[in-house]
């Protein structure tokens, strides 16, 4: 939390961050978000060492943790912070709630040498469906509360309250595709005008999330060429306007909705855009590089969309893989990385939009743990009648959507499906020998138990002290729990 008094040892590695941190240009418009739900988060200073080493020079961040946020002082990075959902209640309620999130969340880094904050998102998808109005009541309110601090402690000329909104938000009625059908949802739509009329008087973006994946993902009858940019599907033809790709026609279904609600030029940010790589049979390395090249190349030429033609701002989602993200819309939620989760590279891309691949730089200075693997003690056959309950407790608090129908590891067979099981509870709990037992049921072994395409991962030495801590209780209570199943 803001406020809180700062370690030397973070302030060593805050200053380490400083150091290695310069601008470097990339692709004009291009940036990056940096979600950090993961159970063995690098440290602020190895990733941005990564940021430096690929030319990325804008952050967009889901929170403002001052371990992330003061790291970033002095470096140049563009940056946008972040209101939780969880505090829009406590924002909208008091004006001084809000003046006091600026005061140490803001104002305490606007400083000469401090961190270069651009935006504050005041939420992030607050009016998705699923969250059943939930933040209906509270966004407006604290966006204007935000907002009003951040002009009160001037810096609101330069720094400017936002909304990521979900591309939900806007939609064409009925059957119809094409993007001049498209408005404001219904349910939403007073609340939204008054939105746009407000950022647009502040001088502000429309922060949109437009994922052509969903699209694919959400329809079997959805033609896969048409989430891509390589010209391979059928075009759609709104009143002589053709559409080749559903980026595209998202984004002009925007441009129209804003026209509808009396904001013709209002500018527009993509907030999110990406390919997942993992979770699903079209989530997957292959599918990603092909995105991405044809985003990045539209992007370097400076093509835009058939209604706004020209430059266009956005950030890529996301940096690294989230292995504690929830998988409510999909397996594929805890993929959406173009780095690993020790921060390598999953395939060669050019962020300057050259079409010129290159491997993209490694996280610098990562350490895992050894290289040891917990798997199924197959000669443990009288106590097979308790596998079922193991797997799934191993896999309540680990990361077993890789075994997803489609996804990497889909076709193990069933004792390797166990041994996944077992051995990525085994790496989340940093390999603690109390993690691989599973009454009797498992074993560690020195001998790489990866199979195939399938990666049975070693997890990386966590950085993350509360990750950790939760970690020791979890273990705690699941070797009583597992312990009692045993004698069941």
């Amino acid at each position: 939390m803001a406020g809180v008094p700062i370690a030397p040892a973070r302030v060593l590695a805050w200053t380490t961050f400083a150091l290695l941190v310069s601008v470097v240009v990339n692709a004009d418009g291009v940036g990056i978000n940096w979600g950090t739900l993961m159970s063995h988060p690098m440290l602020p200073t190895t990733v941005v060492g990564m940021l430096k080493a690929n030319g990325i020079t804008k952050v967009k961040l889901f929170d403002a943790d001052p371990w992330t946020v003061g790291a970033l002082a002095g470096t140049g990075i563009e940056t946008m912070l972040a209101i939780p959902n969880d505090q829009l209640g406590r924002m909208s309620s008091k004006f001084k709630h809000a003046k006091k999130w600026v005061e140490n969340n803001v104002t305490k880094y606007d400083n000469n040498g401090g961190v270069n904050i651009k935006y504050v998102a005041v939420g992030n998808e607050p009016f998705l469906k699923s969250y059943n109005g939930s933040f209906m009541n509270t966004t407006f309110p604290a966006l204007k509360n935000v907002q009003r601090a951040l002009n009160k402690a001037g810096v609101g000329n330069r720094i400017k309250a936002v909304v990521p909104l979900n591309a939900d938000v806007y939609n064409s009625p009925g059957n119809n595709p094409l993007p001049s059908a498209g408005s404001f949802r219904s349910d939403i739509r007073t609340l939204m005008f008054e939105i746009v009329h407000y950022l647009n008087s502040n001088g502000a973006p429309f922060v949109v999330n437009i994922y052509p994946f969903i699209s694919l993902y959400q329809s079997a009858s959805f033609p896969i060429d048409y989430a891509f940019f390589d010209g391979g599907s059928i075009p759609v033809n709104d009143k002589g306007v053709k559409y080749t790709n559903v980026f595209d026609a998202n984004y002009d279904t925007l441009v129209w909705s804003l026209k509808k609600a009396g904001v013709p030029n209002m500018k527009i940010i993509v907030g999110e855009v990406g390919w997942p790589t993992d979770g699903d049979k079209n989530a997957n390395v292959t599918n990603a590089k092909r995105f991405y090249d044809g985003l990045l190349k539209k992007v370097a030429k400076k093509e835009g969309t058939p209604l706004r033609p020209g430059p266009m701002e956005m950030y890529i989602f996301g940096l690294i893989d989230e292995d504690q993200k929830s998988v409510q819309p999909g397996n594929f939620e805890r993929h959406w990385g173009i780095f690993t989760y020790d921060g390598k590279p999953k395939f060669p891309m050019d962020l300057t939009g050259r079409g010129e691949d290159r491997h993209l730089v490694s996280a610098v200075g990562v350490k895992h743990l050894p290289s040891q693997w917990c798997v199924l003690n197959e000669d443990a056959k009288d106590k097979y009648k308790q596998l079922p309950i193991s797997v799934n407790y191993a896999c309540s608090y680990a990361d077993c959507t890789p075994l997803g129908y489609g996804s990497s590891c889909y076709g193990l067979s069933q004792n390797e499906n166990i041994s996944y099981s077992f051995n990525i509870y085994f790496q989340t709990m940093d390999q603690d020998v109390r993690a691989c037992d599973f009454g009797g049921l498992a074993k560690i072994t020195m001998k790489n138990a990866s199979q195939g395409s399938c990666l049975f991962p070693v997890q990386i030495v966590s950085t993350g002290d509360k990750a950790a801590v939760a970690r020791i209780l979890v273990l705690a209570v699941s070797v009583l729990m597992i312990g009692a199943m045993v004698f069941v």
